[in-house]
């Protein structure tokens, strides 16, 4: 009997994850687009991005409608982080390269969630350090959070022992010319894949 109840359970298991898969196919809520394409998020899905007012490492207040016309690298991070943030942007920077003169199209967006300690003096400074077509964004704890919530992403406070870190999203969405999402690169996915995605994006 328990042999029983176990195949009846898988059975309905399956069930009712070709279930969930087909109606959210119905649904739109994702579609992918033929061998080697990302997947993109459907219409009905919650939208990814949107409006932000932030300040950028020069001090100057910008909006999202500025960086339009532009397909863009949203990057969220902090520069205290100790390895995500530097891996990624240094992967972001070995890209564009190998992309070569169209990859100036594409704006990298560092937004910042950590504000507290990453003023515009902060974020100029560490940007030294990478490629210099990178924007830093800082603001208020609102205004970081706003964009966070816009993009979907996640930040949270970690205590420590010399005071705190960010445990945060590691992803890097793209985002066409007209600021809608396209698709994401994940922490850590190899170059041959994101530099499909980047110059899918670019098209």
């Amino acid at each position: 009997m328990p042999i029983l109840k176990w195949v009846r359970y898988g059975a309905w298991s399956a069930v009712a994850i070709v279930s969930f898969v087909s109606a959210a196919i119905l649904l739109g809520w994702w579609r992918v687009e033929g061998p080697g394409r990302a997947a993109t998020v459907g219409q009905n899905a919650p939208a990814i991005g949107g409006p932000f007012t932030l300040v950028n490492q020069a001090g100057k207040t910008v909006t999202d409608r500025e960086f339009r016309g532009k397909p863009m690298a949203v990057f969220f991070g902090f520069t205290n982080c100790p390895e995500v943030c530097p891996t990624t942007l240094v992967q972001m920077a070995n890209l564009t390269k190998q992309i070569g003169p169209s990859a100036d199209q594409l704006q990298v967006l560092l937004i910042t969630v950590d504000p507290e300690r990453d003023t515009p003096e902060q974020l100029a400074l560490y940007l030294q350090s990478f490629d210099p077509r990178v924007v830093g964004l800082t603001g208020s704890r609102e205004q970081v959070d706003a964009a966070l919530k816009a993009y979907k992403g996640y930040a949270k406070k970690v205590p420590t022992d010399n005071g705190y870190t960010m445990d945060h999203s590691a992803s890097v969405y793209l985002m066409r010319a007209d600021g809608s999402f396209r698709t994401m690169i994940d922490y850590h996915e190899e170059d041959a894949s994101a530099l499909a995605k980047i110059r899918m994006v670019l098209e």
